[in-house]
């Protein structure tokens, strides 16, 4: 088979030539009001810190509360003006009242898939003052120190793509089908990217999940690529690995992963498990990227709504802390992200956990601790204040 073409894009480009961001500010339903608040008071304590730029948020009220007062998620011309902005800082969608089905497709999907953020990316480490569930393990404990990952997720068709239906409803015979779709363009914009990615890290090691020994379409035109794609990254070590087997090899050998790339799907579950072996669903980030940069990329903390926890100021703003410093170094400010992610990790230091984490702390009061740490050390490393 010879070689495909396909427009490349590294993972990060140059930022934008403003430095006044503009940021599309969608809470939505559950905790999502609540650590969007905390990621937005880090975010512009972080801009009054440094004297290089700023930030500018727009706050877009589309929940579950508009879908049931309109019967819409997104009003008519909503994408439009998502893409006037630089990025978009999603909460998390998810209601009682709504069935799951028709909340992620009305809303977070609905923004995914018309923006071409086909590359999900969730990067997971061991954050300082964080006890992993495998460092109980005899043996582990030197492995989950060198747990540092970064998992690529396909977002734009997949086992997600939409495609299917169901007919003969309420008989015996009902059916429902859900069609995975593999585009040969979808499965190599991605599969460059996930190496570009592998390949800016330290240890240049890509491992490709797949599940094409029982799914011998889509999943074998997904191996397929993969191996003409790797032709052009001899510098990139790469292994391959059944999901199911994947799982067990993030629990019980962490140490050999790095970059990982999987579908849709199985992406989506590989990024939970890594978020709990890492310590908690709550300190997760994620990134929906358009790599093009023709559209705005959009940020979120992957917990969900966690409707059990709502509006009683437990919630973990760490995940969305995490998620704000992915996105100011997608917009090019990496100094300011490493500086934003020393301050979540320094507060965690101190025992200053919500309790998910095993601490005690409030939302506010983690979100309190992380603004003044910002502070501190932009003092203490002299990175200008305003008007300086």
């Amino acid at each position: 088979m010879g070689s495909i073409s396909v427009d490349q894009h590294p993972p990060v480009a140059p930022p934008p030539s403003t430095t006044k961001y503009t940021i599309a500010s969608i809470p939505a339903d559950g905790i999502g009001p609540e650590v969007i608040s905390s990621g937005i008071s880090a975010l512009e304590t972080l801009a009054s810190t440094f004297s290089g730029f700023s930030f500018t948020f727009t706050h877009f009220d589309w929940s579950s509360d508009t879908y049931l007062e309109t019967g819409k998620y997104i009003p008519d011309g909503g994408l439009d003006e998502l893409r006037k902005h630089h990025a978009i800082l999603f909460g998390a969608v998810g209601d009682l009242r709504v069935p799951d089905h028709i909340s992620l497709w009305g809303l977070r999907l609905a923004i995914c898939q018309p923006l071409q953020q086909y590359a999900n990316v969730r990067p997971t480490r061991i954050l300082k003052g964080v006890t992993s569930p495998l460092s109980s393990c005899q043996g582990s404990e030197a492995a989950t120190k060198k747990l540092d990952w970064v998992i690529v997720r396909e977002n734009s068709e997949g086992e997600y793509a939409g495609q299917g239906g169901r007919s003969h409803v309420g008989q015996p015979w009902e059916i429902a089908t859900e069609v995975s779709v593999f585009t040969r363009h979808g499965v190599e914009r991605l599969m460059r990217f996930a190496y570009e990615t592998a390949r800016s890290r330290p240890r240049k090691k890509l491992t490709f999940v797949t599940k094409s020994n029982a799914q011998r379409n889509g999943m074998v035109l997904w191996d397929e690529v993969q191996k003409i794609v790797a032709r052009d990254y001899p510098d990139v070590e790469t292994d391959k690995m059944l999901v199911d087997a994947m799982t067990c090899r993030m629990t019980l050998q962490p140490e050999t992963v790095d970059t990982v790339v999987a579908t849709n799907l199985h992406a989506d579950i590989l990024s939970d498990l890594a978020a709990a072996l890492a310590g908690s669903i709550g300190i997760a980030p994620t990134s929906n990227l358009d790599p093009t940069r023709r559209n705005p990329s959009m940020f979120e903390p992957i917990h969900g709504s966690a409707w059990d926890i709502a509006g009683k100021g437990v919630a973990n703003p760490v995940g969305t802390f995490w998620t704000c410093a992915e996105m100011v170094r997608w917009l090019g400010q990496p100094e300011a992200a490493d500086l934003l992610m020393d301050a979540v990790e320094n507060v965690l230091d101190q025992n200053i956990k919500t309790r998910d984490l095993g601490g005690t702390a409030g939302t506010d009061e983690v979100t309190d601790k992380v603004c003044e740490e910002i502070q501190r050390l932009g003092k203490e490393r002299g990175v200008g204040a305003k008007g300086k």
